[in-house]
């Protein structure tokens, strides 16, 4: 599983989703606001969110981290 996290510095839910997608070994790509992406390329991929982290998985946006708290255990 690939899964890739949009986040924003000091941002808890953001690192809860990468050390979760992590713990279940996923492949996790993490970039942050700031340092991998602006504020503009974010509203440009992601135009309806509002909240962080928004989460990638294999592809699809699944949208935040409750989110892949589902998903993921929806796996087990």
């Amino acid at each position: 599983m690939k899964v890739t996290i949009y986040g924003k510095p000091q941002c808890p839910y953001c690192d809860m989703a990468k050390n979760l997608a992590t713990n279940k070994g996923a492949e996790v790509r993490y970039l942050s606001m700031g340092t991998d992406y602006t504020a503009q390329s974010f509203m440009a991929e992601f135009p309806t969110a509002r909240t962080f982290p928004q989460i990638i998985v294999n592809g699809e946006k699944i949208g935040g981290y409750s989110a892949l708290v589902e998903m993921l255990s929806d796996e087990e």
